[in-house]
């Protein structure tokens, strides 16, 4: 996926793109990799998308914006929508399958295009709120831009505190990263 990868990934305010963002660009850059996230927060407080925008590589990082993502990823319908631009002939777009996007709203140039049931999966085996870390599995899957042992230690230097008070969220956490990796395998 190119010298040095890049995500672009978006959603609705809360359901954690920044979070995400933020665990894999410092999973990265912990295991000594270059590193950037630039968070684009728009007016999802008032029903806007909200975006990420990460590139991780073994190169410096020359531009921190791009025009065209490796992966993107897509949460919400607004976000299959907001997130076209970012697609090219070599783009992997994902999206969570519970969308109600149309053949019509799925990029067409895309390289490929992976509907994933991330919420389904949160809903039935783990709790709704882990639906972006499954996410975060099947980026990982797909790109391999960390392992899961790098990305495992990312998540718990971010939520370790909350792992404190509740160290069922811990194992919950892992194994929603887990079943993401999982999801996606051999898809690509």
């Amino acid at each position: 996926m190119g010298q040095n990868f890049k995500l672009a990934m978006a959603g609705e305010g809360g359901q954690g793109v920044q979070s995400v963002a933020m665990i894999l660009t410092e999973g990265a850059y912990d295991s000594g990799r270059e590193a950037i996230y630039i968070p684009n927060f728009g007016v999802e407080q008032r029903g806007g998308v909200s975006i990420a925008f990460v590139q991780i590589g073994s190169k410096p990082i020359e531009a921190p914006k791009f025009k065209t993502a490796d992966m993107v990823v897509a949460l919400s319908d607004r976000a299959v929508l907001r997130t076209g631009m970012y697609v090219g002939p070599e783009t992997v777009f994902i999206y969570d399958e519970s969308t109600k996007a149309t053949e019509e709203d799925l990029p067409r140039q895309a390289k490929k295009i992976i509907p994933i049931p991330a919420i389904a999966i949160a809903k039935e085996e783990f709790n709704p709120r882990v639906f972006n870390i499954i996410i975060m599995g099947a980026i990982i899957g797909l790109s391999q831009v960390l392992t899961e042992e790098q990305a495992r230690e990312a998540i718990e230097n971010k939520l370790g505190y909350k792992f404190e008070q509740k160290p069922e969220l811990r194992e919950m956490n892992f194994n929603a990263l887990s079943r993401g990796i999982n999801l996606v395998q051999g898809l690509l």
